[in-house]
């Protein structure tokens, strides 16, 4: 399990996950009819409900998932490893947005995008929260509700 949060944690409530998933859904509804994601892929487990309450907001019924890992036993981060992603031909040609609630390193999200694009998806990638100042890629989100320095706790995780 990863360290316990700070005392000095972002503890949001469910009203403020309801505005930052709002604000995520009037972004990307703003997108160009042909650039309309035609699938959500929501990366387990802190994108699950993120991932479907965006999909409930947008009226996007198609709601997939991607495993991915990036703790060791002892709790410590290491390099994401994805352990399962939707079959290829439910990503094949098709815009897929990817949701996550945030995006510290980059490198879960990268890979994801990464694996879905390989098989030929035309990706975009929306967070509750962006860290740029934890960034270790090139690649940024492409939607994002507000930017954070420290550690939030989302009302769906218990208090983590």
């Amino acid at each position: 399990m990863p360290a316990q949060p700070p005392a000095d944690a972002l503890r949001l409530s469910w009203e403020q996950l309801d505005a930052l998933v709002e604000r995520l859904a009037e972004e990307v509804m703003r997108l160009e009819p042909n650039a309309q994601p035609e699938a959500i892929l929501a990366v387990s487990r802190g994108g699950l409900v993120p991932g479907a309450m965006l999909a409930y907001r947008m009226g996007q019924r198609d709601l997939l998932v991607a495993v991915a890992e990036h703790y060791d036993e002892s709790g410590r981060r290491e390099n994401a490893t994805l352990i399962r992603m939707p079959p290829d031909e439910a990503l094949r040609g098709r815009r897929i947005l990817i949701v996550d609630e945030v995006w510290e390193s980059g490198r879960t999200l990268q890979r994801v995008a990464e694996a879905a694009e390989a098989v030929g998806a035309a990706v975009r990638i929306a967070v509750l929260h962006y860290k740029p100042s934890q960034s270790e890629t090139t690649r940024t989100p492409d939607h994002y509700a507000e930017t954070a320095a420290g550690w939030v706790i989302y009302p769906y995780k218990g208090g983590e």
